[in-house]
């Protein structure tokens, strides 16, 4: 596990535990020297995570859309900054530089970033883990409507066991290194 994408809010969110654990990870990423590979702002849970990594030594790659470059206001001390024109150039190059894909609390941008992932995991794109770090209980609602597709047929219980869903930095990094892929048959 060399490069971990990051998923989060570009806002700082309602609670202060989005931010404090944004931060933690960002630290412990730094401390494992697991490069943090995340959408390039500078600005609310990404900003965050992105100065944690950076104030505790660790390197980290941005990749920005140049349309938001302004709007979710560009990290300008990061190891590394990629402005593409797109977010699906953003989403693939984020994809290409990790390992694994980590959502943190967030907005529609984060969700769809993360299941785009997820996704590609299911279609067999990639066999990297995809998981959700639960601050606050955030993805609690997410996870139950997981169970409700799983429930009514539209997907196959294999898959949600490949979320990995953890409520802590310390649970989420000892899962992603011992992380070990099974495949899933989509249909039989």
């Amino acid at each position: 596990m060399k490069r971990i994408a990051i998923f989060c809010g570009s806002s700082k969110g309602g609670h202060p535990i989005y931010l404090e654990m944004a931060a933690a990870l960002g630290r412990r990423l730094a401390e494992e020297k697991i490069t943090l590979v995340y959408g390039g702002a500078r600005v609310g849970c990404m900003g965050a995570v992105a100065d944690a990594c950076l104030e505790a030594g660790g390197d980290v790659i941005g990749v920005i859309p140049e349309k938001l470059k302004n709007v979710e206001i560009a990290h300008d001390g990061l190891t590394d900054l990629y402005v593409v024109k797109t977010m699906h150039e953003r989403k693939a190059k984020m994809a290409d530089l990790s390992d694994a894909f980590v959502a943190l609390p967030g907005g529609a941008g984060t969700l769809e970033e993360w299941f785009e992932a997820f996704t590609w995991s299911q279609l067999g794109y990639h066999e990297k883990p995809c998981c959700l770090l639960n601050t606050h209980d955030f993805f609690n609602p997410l996870v139950t409507m997981l169970d409700h597709t799983i429930e009514e047929g539209f997907m196959n219980p294999a898959y949600r066991e490949t979320i990995l869903v953890e409520n802590d930095v310390d649970s989420l990094i000892n899962a992603l290194q011992n992380y070990v892929y099974e495949p899933v048959v989509k249909w039989s």
